[in-house]
């Protein structure tokens, strides 16, 4: 039986062929990093904090071509690490763009969450809908883009991705609690039958002979059988007293 997912999966892909936007995503994504040399500092000047803020702490893997993502998520998913999240920009010339990679992406694993980043209008939500179909696993990220929108998407769609997670472990659970019952019912019921079986070719059996048979309850003494034989040997008896 499995066991639930207790780790969340924190990992993320960023797929874009501008540099700059991998920097950005980790800035974003990865706060303690950027952060630790100023938290330093800070500490230095106005002495040791008395709150400490945690943050979430993601593991961002970057490819700058969709042809390159694709191949990550695969080898991803042969590792046994998969990702929970792809930040896609929509124009990556000269290959795959971002909706040519995200329909790629999701043949190799239909779990992941994704993000198409765009600063143009290259295609429409209708468009996405027809080309793409899962829009309840896809989302618009408008560039240039605000650091708290990027950053709650990346906590949102973790959380959503982890949820689906849990929720298949525990149906997976459900559905294998549910045959092993309805298999112990089955052997129950089989079993109930095969007695049945046996008991009425024993009755059969003491039908069949010609001594008289009686079977009484232990406990109250009642007569709870009496084969052929004993109602045979009773008429042959009233029959020769009426002789």
């Amino acid at each position: 039986m499995n066991n639930l997912i207790t780790n969340k999966n924190r990992r993320v892909l960023v797929i874009d062929d501008n540099r700059a936007i991998h920097d950005d995503f980790r800035k974003i994504l990865c706060p303690e990093c950027d952060t630790a040399a100023l938290d330093a500092t800070e500490t230095l000047v106005f002495g040791p904090h008395t709150e400490t803020v945690e943050y979430t702490q993601f593991e961002v893997d970057s490819a700058y071509q969709g042809e390159e993502g694709v191949l990550m998520v695969e080898k991803a998913i042969e590792a046994g690490r998969p990702y929970a999240l792809a930040f896609v920009d929509v124009r990556m010339p000269p290959g795959f763009d971002g909706v040519e990679t995200t329909h790629r992406i999701w043949n190799i694993d239909p779990d992941i969450q994704i993000v198409i980043c765009t600063a143009f209008s290259d295609h429409s939500w209708d468009e996405l809908f027809e080309k793409l179909g899962h829009l309840d696993k896809l989302l618009i990220l408008k560039k240039p883009f605000d650091a708290v929108e990027a950053s709650q998407m990346g906590h949102a769609l973790m959380e959503k991705w982890w949820l689906l997670k849990q929720t298949r472990v525990k149906m997976d659970e459900l559905e294998c609690r549910w045959a092993i019952a309805n298999k112990e019912i089955l052997f129950q019921n089989e079993e109930k039958e095969k007695r049945a079986v046996e008991m009425r070719q024993a009755l059969a059996t003491l039908d069949a002979t010609e001594d008289s048979v009686f079977i009484s309850d232990p406990e109250t003494l009642r007569l709870t059988y009496v084969n052929a034989g004993a109602f045979s040997s009773w008429a042959i008896r009233v029959r020769s007293c009426w002789e």
